[in-house]
């Protein structure tokens, strides 16, 4: 039987210091330099140059692994875009997420236009089964582009305007996206926003519990079950040896 080679294969570090560095990246409002002080505490001496080389090539591949794995998406997409500024440009990020607050998927694009939310929709489509019901704001874009989709043309369609909340799923979930821009003092390159922040929403979700809904006890249980998880998508739970 063929050996397969492990993602790890050619790194001088550890896996779990690997996917340790990855997860707090993803996971907390952190810097790559903040990421090697913590790495030095604990005796390991890496640049923050590695580190992101670590984020940017293991990134996705652990996104893609959580996305692969997380409950089946709500009958409801909340879609929303919100206005985030690079190097003085102005862009839009399409987001769309389920009743429960689950990202599904996020798009950066400068218009707002029907192509643009055509090109979406597709995206969305692409990883998640057509929704019973699309929540939306007014923007003339989605009736039209959502009229050319066969998939869509049958779907449910409600409009809301932003100051009843009735869509406060969309407008409240893009608040750890502004949490992280302001921390990273913006974002800069297009290509990189998108990479970064397709692995952000469902690497953070993954750990991020609903902590005021469940008790101490019940958090714990829940949150030891992720970690368990991570292991499984990091490939740590193979080679327990290589775990940090």
């Amino acid at each position: 039987m063929k050996k397969v080679k492990s993602i790890y294969h050619g790194h001088r570090f550890p896996a779990g210091i690997i996917s340790c560095a990855v997860r707090w990246y993803y996971r907390f409002q952190l810097s790559l330099r903040d990421i090697e002080e913590l790495l030095f505490e604990r005796g390991v001496i890496v640049t923050y140059e590695t580190i992101r080389c670590w984020c940017e090539k293991f990134g996705a591949n652990f996104a893609h692994r959580v996305r692969s794995t997380r409950r089946k998406p709500g009958s409801t997409w909340h879609l929303d875009e919100m206005l985030v500024t690079l190097r003085g440009e102005p862009y839009l990020l399409w987001r769309a997420v389920d009743e429960h607050g689950a990202e599904l998927d996020i798009l950066l694009q400068k218009q707002r236009d029907k192509a643009a939310a055509k090109r979406f929709f597709k995206r969305v489509l692409r990883s998640n089964p057509a929704p019973r019901k699309i929540v939306t704001n007014q923007l003339r874009s989605y009736p039209a582009a959502k009229a050319e989709i066969p998939e869509l043309a049958n779907v449910k369609h409600v409009f809301v305007k932003a100051a009843a909340r009735v869509n406060n799923r969309a407008q409240n979930s893009p608040q750890p996206t502004r949490e992280r821009e302001r921390r990273m003092r913006g974002f800069r390159d297009p290509k990189r926003t998108q990479a970064f922040l397709s692995c952000f929403g469902p690497i953070r979700q993954h750990f991020a519990l609903k902590r005021h809904l469940l008790r101490a006890s019940l958090h714990r249980k829940q949150l030891a079950a992720r970690f368990v998880a991570w292991r499984e998508f990091t490939g740590l739970a193979q080679n327990p040896s290589t775990s940090y």
